[in-house]
């Protein structure tokens, strides 16, 4: 079942806004229309002592501090997952990943982690699988669509690397 089916059978319609390929935040700036809702960054994560993998959704602007988000979930030093970690769990490709993804990960064996800014936003931009689209998710249909799928967010102030800490 595709993406597209899915949101279909859970009553979930969401608007598709077509844009060239983005393979980071600062190419969504500026190639991604300006659409109502939060501006996303996702990271899939894996932690190297706990094998656990995490979908890490924050807002575009934000450096994650990996270091310290491992501290507060419990599971030691995180890394970028890598891209064949990432097809095989969430069915996608870098640039594309979002948290639609979930949809992908039928075993649930991915933990979803959301800072609670997005948690609280009335909406928030994702992409349907692919970068060369993205949908406004509103906050109720993010509840349902999570729920479909089966996945229970952690909403927590994701840590985040001061401007000293990135420059330095």
């Amino acid at each position: 079942m595709d993406i597209d089916t899915f949101l279909h059978l859970h009553g979930i319609s969401l608007e598709r806004h077509a844009h060239p390929a983005v393979m980071t935040c600062a190419e969504a700036d500026l190639l991604v229309p300006r659409l109502p809702g939060a501006r996303t960054k996702n990271l899939f994560l894996y932690g190297k002592k706990s094998r656990n993998h995490l979908l890490v959704t924050v807002p575009s602007d934000s450096s994650v501090d990996l270091a310290r988000l491992g501290e507060l979930l419990g599971l030691g030093k995180l890394s970028l997952a890598s891209s064949v970690s990432l097809a095989e769990h969430l069915g996608v490709s870098p640039g594309a990943v979002s948290l639609l993804a979930l949809f992908n990960d039928k075993t649930l064996s991915v933990e979803f982690v959301i800072d609670r800014s997005l948690w609280e936003a009335s909406a928030v931009l994702a992409h349907p699988l692919v970068n060369t689209a993205t949908v406004v998710v509103p906050k109720g249909t993010l509840v349902r669509f999570l729920a479909a799928t089966g996945h229970i967010p952690r909403v927590i102030s994701v840590p985040v690397r001061t401007f000293e800490e990135v420059t330095s």
